[in-house]
């Protein structure tokens, strides 16, 4: 397994994209960073420095999930009980990540979207399951690289057991958010949500009626239904409920 987390590592190195300088930590509200982003079940968090790996502000909750003492765990613990048949999807989603942020985003970007995906882990009772991982980069470096990125591991195995092996970068800051992002295959391809569309998801998932939707977002109930088709339509699904659920796997509620 040393041999798979070498190999995860040098997806940041050799990408140069993680910083070579200490980078500090803004003030930060993580109660209300954390519940922004977290999808529904048992969840962990901890901040990773890429400057030497090492980890801080890891939040208790990671013993009852994975059995890691707080006070002592590292990130190779953690890269550690990914299973092995998720490592490679794991490295290229973090190469896929890189890539999308710097050469379609924009460095401009890397504080403003988080990361998505799903991998297989161990848990404190030796079983594995699906766990969601999302990420958002806290600093950079004066070169635009990686400085501190927040994570957060959410067990989602009541809702999925299988991974999808696709990515997600969602907007945190109202801009366009992209999901279903093949990196398996030799063709790039993926979903792109806009703000409204996004609203509209969440508030599917808060069970609104479309007359609802349209009295929240100040719109027409007709608006509301060309949303919902053009929804469908992007993600695949035949109804309400393929929406929700596959939101939810994604990260966008």
């Amino acid at each position: 397994m040393s041999t798979e987390i070498n190999k995860l590592k040098l997806v940041w190195e050799e990408g140069q994209k993680t910083t070579h300088e200490k980078t500090q930590l803004p003030l930060l509200d993580f109660n209300a960073l954390i519940s922004s982003i977290i999808s529904i079940g048992p969840f962990y968090y901890y901040i990773i420095d890429f400057y030497d790996m090492s980890l801080s502000n890891i939040s208790a909750s990671i013993y009852d999930i994975q059995g890691f003492d707080p006070k002592t765990v590292t990130f190779d613990n953690i890269l550690s009980a990914i299973h092995p048949d998720d490592m490679e999807f794991v490295s290229k989603a973090e190469a896929a990540t890189v890539d999308f942020i710097y050469n379609q985003l924009g460095e401009n970007a890397i504080l403003n979207y988080k990361t998505n995906y799903s991998f297989r882990s161990k848990m404190k009772n030796g079983k594995y399951e699906l766990l969601n991982h999302q990420a958002i980069v806290l600093t950079v470096d004066e070169n635009g690289r990686f400085g501190k990125s927040l994570n957060i591991h959410t067990n989602i195995n009541h809702i999925a057991t299988k991974n999808n092996n696709t990515l997600s970068l969602l907007s945190l800051n109202n801009g366009p958010s992209y999901i279903n992002i093949e990196i398996t295959s030799e063709k790039e391809e993926y979903t792109s949500f806009t703000k409204r569309e996004i609203e509209i998801i969440k508030s599917i998932s808060n069970g609104n009626t479309n007359k609802e939707i349209a009295k929240y977002l100040f719109i027409s109930e007709g608006t509301v239904k060309k949303h919902r088709n053009n929804i469908y339509q992007k993600s695949g699904c035949k109804n309400a409920i393929e929406v929700v659920n596959k939101s939810i796997l994604q990260g966008l509620i």
